[in-house]
């Protein structure tokens, strides 16, 4: 009959090592300097010969340190979240952070809810990619001395750097570059910008900057990752325009991928009319002839909204960024070049 194991204590380390609990304690905290180094050596020893592993949520509640950052994603399967979450694991790493990860699946009731247990775990600060319009929930963190860094999103009312792309600058960027290839036509399509000042500010730019360019255009909304209505808005378009001078510019990669197959679907050739994304995605690169994008710097801005907590929370181990809004850079494939 197998038995059931435990934890082993501090107690027990400290009688092994013949030390104090004290002396243990401070092994394991940010006093271990203060031990001589023949005492480090014999609790390193006990330690191990219990396998012991400290308490590290127990340390940090007593303590007032929790060593946690926490962070809400709007929707942990877009692969700009996914990249963007590698960037911020990895900078809390190099601080001696864990990361705690909520997803929200751009639910404000679950956002709601992954709020209040972020509050319970005590994170020293928190990474929001806001899926609703958690203002109060927010402000409470703020008055309780916890730092907020916006990813991406801005939420109203909630004075907290912002850290992503500089959204009016990948629209004009876009368009240069279809106009530049000829295209006299562009079909904006986006997700449903409610829930996004990202999306409300993309939408927004690009309106004022086709206008800018002399090109015909026109704007279709997805709900829901619904296609059928962009499938109708592409068609219609088509139909209005010259096909080899009309081009497709979507607002992020869930967009890209909707229209790729939309494509497919109504046998478009890539190049005859035009296809560009932002957000570079793997497989962009394995679509004949490839597909065009503006790829975010993911890791950049994740690790600057870790940057801009860290000098919050402890000033003198990290300064405040010099910039909070990120160029994207231009991958050119076949998609445009008719």
């Amino acid at each position: 009959m197998s038995s059931i194991s435990r934890r082993s204590t501090i107690i027990e380390v400290a009688r092994l090592a013949g030390a104090s609990k004290t002396s243990v304690s401070r092994y394991f905290g940010e006093e271990r300097d203060r031990l001589s180094p023949s005492l480090q050596a014999r609790i390193a020893h006990a330690a191990g010969t219990l396998g012991y592993q400290p308490n590290q949520m127990a340390r940090g509640l007593k303590g007032g340190r929790s060593k946690l950052i926490g962070m809400l994603v709007a929707d942990i399967r877009n692969p700009f979240s996914v990249a963007i979450t590698h960037g911020v694991e990895q900078a809390c790493r190099q601080y001696g952070y864990s990361l705690v990860v909520c997803n929200t699946d751009n639910d404000p009731k679950q956002e709601h809810q992954h709020l209040d247990l972020l509050g319970a775990y005590q994170v020293e600060g928190l990474v929001v990619n806001a899926s609703g319009s958690p203002e109060r929930q927010l402000h409470t963190f703020i008055s309780q001395g916890t730092p907020i860094v916006l990813l991406d999103r801005e939420v109203d009312h909630v004075a907290a750097e912002v850290v992503g792309l500089d959204n009016h600058l990948a629209i004009d960027m876009a368009l240069e570059h279809l106009a530049d290839q000829g295209y006299q036509a562009v079909l904006y399509v986006s997700e449903a910008p409610e829930q996004s000042s990202t999306r409300q500010k993309r939408l927004a730019r690009f309106c004022h900057a086709a206008k800018q360019h002399g090109l015909a255009y026109a704007t279709s909304l997805l709900a829901n990752s619904d296609s059928a209505a962009t499938l109708q808005a592409l068609s219609s378009f088509l139909a209005t325009h010259q096909p080899s001078a009309c081009a497709v510019l979507c607002g992020n990669g869930n967009a890209t991928l909707i229209v790729t197959r939309l494509f497919q679907q109504l046998g478009l050739p890539l190049g005859e009319v035009g296809l560009m994304g932002i957000d570079e995605l793997d497989w962009c690169a394995l679509v004949p002839p490839g597909i065009t994008t503006l790829a975010q710097p993911t890791d950049t801005i994740g690790k600057t909204a870790v940057q801009c907590l860290m000098h919050r929370i402890a000033p003198h181990a990290s300064s405040m960024p010099t910039a909070l809004s990120f160029s994207p850079t231009l991958i050119e494939r076949g998609s445009t070049h008719p």
